[in-house]
């Protein structure tokens, strides 16, 4: 029978298989989700393998990955090489391609499904073309309205496959130059500067994004604490005047943006104020502190985590075949050589 209550932690391993450490802490019952990276693949058929050795730890597990294209794409070889969302969009507006987003996300969402991964962290609705240091090109456009338009696409495509959408970074990480994995960035700009801009991709899109991502930045004229930790943020802002309904997810609670205190204390505050799942990566051991925390705190499993399994199975066989598929890599091929 399956288990529909989720842990609300969702961590890394570091090899291209599970060690017997990895084994016990993912049976801990707060233990969720897991999130792969580059140094987890070897090809499509390890992946597979990968994931489905997970799996059968516990059927309450989901698997996650960043395959959002250009300089965030964790697998490689055998998938589809993914030019950056500007680039796409750039290409689009150009050439009066309309589906070509749609059919991006449909085939990247295709691709990671047929491996059995759950989630791609995907699409980037941050508003940027050069501002930001870590967004840049991840971004579609410069232009929110733009971004709306595209992501809505993008957000289509995946849904089509039978994937759910994660927005990310909210509420923006596109107005500032600094690197939130190695640093604290600061936003001065007031709320309605950022409603007027980088929050509308979040607003317009609130009723079709399954999942949002918490950016790591400091808008110290609206709020004393980063995203993942304000009740502000979270409950008055995302879910009161967006009427937002989906899950919140932090963004990796080790990186510098989210402050210097343990991870344990960073998971147990990001909970307590409104995400559903907290996210450590590249800390083991206190992802074990936090283990114990949760536990110590009665943090209990969610059932909303559900909603974002996979719900379709496709074959990398018929994809291979697929008419969609074969124009789709055709076109996103002609925009990297171009």
């Amino acid at each position: 029978m399956m288990n529909s209550f989720f842990g609300r932690l969702m961590i890394d391993i570091e090899k291209k298989y599970l060690s017997n450490e990895d084994i016990e802490l993912l049976k801990n019952k707060n233990i969720g989700g897991v999130i792969l990276f580059s140094r987890n693949f070897e090809s499509r058929s390890q992946i597979k393998d990968l994931v489905s050795s997970i799996k059968k730890i516990k059927n309450n597990l989901l698997v996650a990955v960043d395959q959002e294209g250009g300089r965030v794409q964790r697998f490689s070889h055998d998938f589809t090489k993914i030019p950056s969302m500007q680039m796409i969009s750039g290409y689009v507006s150009a050439h009066n391609d309309e589906s070509l987003v749609k059919d991006t996300g449909w085939l990247i969402s295709s691709e990671l499904l047929s491996t059995g991964i759950d989630i791609n962290f995907a699409p980037v609705l941050d508003v940027d073309k050069s501002t930001s240091s870590i967004i840049g090109d991840r971004s579609f456009s410069n232009n929110s309205d733009e971004v709306i338009r595209f992501a809505s696409e993008y957000i289509d495509g995946m849904h089509e496959a039978g994937m759910k959408s994660t927005g990310k970074h909210f509420p923006g990480h596109g107005g500032i130059f600094a690197d939130s994995h190695i640093e604290l960035p600061i936003d001065n700009r007031n709320l309605e500067e950022l409603m007027d801009n980088d929050i509308k991709p979040f607003n317009d899109l609130s009723k079709k994004l399954d999942a949002i991502m918490c950016a790591h930045i400091l808008f110290k004229n609206i709020s004393n604490e980063i995203p993942s930790f304000s009740e502000f943020w979270i409950k008055e802002i995302l879910k009161n005047r967006l009427n937002y309904k989906g899950l919140v997810i932090s963004d990796d609670l080790s990186m510098k943006g989210a402050g210097l205190e343990s991870c344990s204390v960073k998971a147990l505050k990001s909970i307590k104020a409104g995400c559903d799942m907290a996210l450590i990566c590249n800390e083991r051991e206190d992802v074990k502190r936090t283990l114990d925390v949760f536990e110590d705190n009665c943090i209990e499993q969610s059932e909303n985590i559900l909603k974002m399994k996979a719900d379709a199975y496709v074959s990398w066989e018929q994809l291979s075949n697929d008419d969609r598929a074969i124009k789709t890599r055709g076109r996103l091929e002609s925009i990297i050589n171009s």
